[in-house]
């Protein structure tokens, strides 16, 4: 049982940091302000890893609009580090074969496909709550600023469903079908 807890406290702090790290990127490639939240909030959550990395990187990408490859990277290097805090932590202490300190081939390709799939999880269950909270304040309530912050961070995902699907009876059916395209995702890597 107590390794079960620490387990979710791991993953929930971790996902946590990832998530605000890939939201901090989607916000600068979307160009929302980061003056409001969440964007204080991710930036709050990120500095301390993502500015050493603008200082790292060559200037050449850190100058490139198109992708805040800073916060990319600190994505990346949290799930890496949750693949081997993961390993070290309950390898050891569930006597794993892969467990201790032999850090064979295959034991760092497995480490590096489950940090690959942590860091999927994270970019589609935090769309899913995107999509979600743009679905149910569309309903509830559309003039809201939280509706319009969403709507801007949803746009580009749902723009391509809706040149597809048509509306039925006046209701936008584009975002249903990403939440389920988004669910099917999640079930494919679980």
């Amino acid at each position: 049982m107590l390794i079960r807890i620490l387990a979710f406290l791991l993953e929930t702090a971790f996902f946590v940091l990832i998530a605000a790290a890939l939201l901090r990127a989607w916000m600068n490639w979307l160009r929302v302000s980061m003056i409001g939240q969440p964007g204080s909030f991710v930036m709050a959550l990120t500095d301390w890893l993502v500015k050493p990395l603008r200082r790292a990187l060559p200037k050449a990408l850190i100058q490139s609009r198109a992708v805040d490859w800073a916060s990319v990277l600190a994505a990346a290097l949290m799930a890496l580090a949750y693949a081997l805090l993961w390993w070290l932590l309950f390898g050891l202490l569930l006597g794993a074969p892969a467990g201790g300190t032999d850090f064979g081939l295959a034991a760092v390709l497995a480490m590096l496909l489950f940090a690959v799939k942590m860091l999927l999880r994270v970019a589609l269950q935090t769309l899913f709550m995107l999509v979600l909270g743009y679905a149910v304040l569309s309903w509830v309530q559309p003039g809201s600023m939280a509706y319009g912050l969403l709507a801007r961070l949803t746009e580009p995902l749902l723009t391509p469903f809706r040149r597809v699907i048509p509306s039925i009876g006046g209701v936008d059916l584009s975002a249903l079908v990403l939440l389920v395209l988004l669910q099917i995702g999640m079930m494919m890597l679980a």
